[in-house]
């Protein structure tokens, strides 16, 4: 490629000559004119674009820098920003996949560990009881077989004894000792007690149903609520237990990763893992001797970023406990609840059909409250521990495990 020199015009300087250069060099003036309808820089003296719209260089200039900037730069920067704001929101969504997935790995290895320590705590005491029972039964064993290799040993002289005497040539020696000798054998010739037949080692007592056994016993160790709650959605001063059945708030900030759309903040509370779009659904949450509490469901599009007053219209319907002894109905207007005795356990039944959400004493059986509405989205439990309170309110919301039955045919 041939390098520019001082006699031939440069790229800058073509740029600003533009259509006039093309014409020759009796054109080639500077450019103080701009064409809008070809887009082209012109010269004061071009005639061919006499009847275009033309602007001096400098304000078509500050024109079109306007026009990109509203139609190009503006809707790019805007673009960023969006790609940006959605960029955190997965990078909040991956933290909490990771988050909730390691917790949910580390609760499945527990709740396995708790099953393998149980097994083999059964094992070994299945174990043990076959080792006791060889024990015992090769003890009696080894006692009749030593009795009786005794018995033999007395039973194999007296033979002897006998076929001496038998062979004895001496008849006034035989008639002397035959008296003694058939009343020894008479006493030696009792009858041994038989051999008892069965099974010497009871296996079916071991063995039989050996895993249903085990399995009927391994349900106190298995829990079993109906309910749990879902740490991606609990505010961040909550803490809840390893097995995410109960709650309380604390002083300390709890909640790692950052904020995301399902987290609860700034209210105190945290929704069950479960979603109900159908169907009868009861569980029942211990509230102990608390000063302060909530229970209740949500609907999944409750408002979980600013201070809500939780109420039907609002989607809730939960009742709650103010001051340790106040009972209210979350209604527009917070109903009074007169309750003859201060629940420890309350029970929550959801009838998403019949468009119920009731609530009861689990103690006494009392009915508290019972809403009614026209659900038509997902609801969730919902639970709110109330603030610590310096330590008046310190006790958790616990949900109760619920009892199996088993019914056997």
């Amino acid at each position: 490629m041939k390098a520019f020199t001082e006699a031939e015009p440069s790229l800058k300087d073509a740029q600003r000559t533009g259509s006039c250069l093309r014409e020759g060099p009796s054109h080639q003036q500077e450019l103080k004119l701009y064409c809008k309808t070809h887009r082209q820089m012109l010269s004061e003296t071009c005639r061919a674009h006499r009847n275009h719209e033309v602007l001096p260089v400098q304000e078509a200039a500050e024109e079109l820098k306007q026009e990109l900037l509203q139609t190009l730069l503006c809707p790019l920067q805007n673009k960023k920003r969006e790609c940006s704001i959605s960029k955190k929101t997965y990078e909040r969504r991956l933290a909490c996949i990771k988050q909730r997935t390691n917790e949910a790995e580390q609760h499945v290895k527990k709740e396995f560990d708790k099953l393998y320590q149980f097994l083999h705590k059964e094992e070994k005491i299945a174990l043990q009881k076959l080792k006791q029972e060889k024990k015992r039964k090769t003890l009696l064993m080894k006692g009749k077989i030593e009795k009786i290799t005794e018995e033999i040993a007395v039973l194999s002289t007296s033979i002897q004894e006998m076929q001496q005497l038998l062979g004895e040539e001496d008849n006034v020696w035989f008639l002397r000792r035959y008296p003694e000798m058939v009343k020894s054998c008479r006493v030696k010739r009792s009858t041994p007690a038989p051999v008892k037949t069965g099974p010497v080692v009871n296996v079916e007592k071991a063995i039989g149903s050996l895993q249903y056994r085990v399995w009927k016993k391994m349900l106190t160790v298995i829990s079993t609520a109906p309910v749990t709650l879902d740490p991606c959605t609990a505010h961040p001063y909550l803490l809840l237990s390893e097995e995410f059945t109960s709650v309380r708030h604390t002083t300390k900030r709890q909640q790692s990763p950052p904020d995301s759309p399902q987290r609860f903040d700034p209210c105190l509370c945290v929704l069950g893992r479960e979603g109900f779009t159908s169907g009868e659904h009861h569980w029942e949450v211990m509230v102990g001797q608390k000063t302060e509490w909530d229970v209740g469901v949500v609907r999944e599009s409750i408002n979980r970023k600013e201070a809500i007053d939780l109420n039907p219209d609002s989607g809730g319907w939960i009742i709650a406990l103010r001051n340790g002894y106040q009972y209210r109905a979350a209604t527009k207007t917070w109903k009074h609840l007169d309750l003859r005795e201060k629940p420890r356990k309350i029970r929550v039944c959801l009838d998403y059909e019949g468009g119920k959400v009731s609530f009861y004493n689990s103690e006494n059986k009392t009915h508290i409250y019972t809403f009614t509405a026209t659900f038509t989205e997902k609801l969730y439990p919902f639970f709110s521990p109330g603030r610590n309170d310096g330590g008046k309110n310190a006790e958790p919301l616990k949900i109760c495990p619920r009892r199996v039955i088993i019914q056997e045919e």
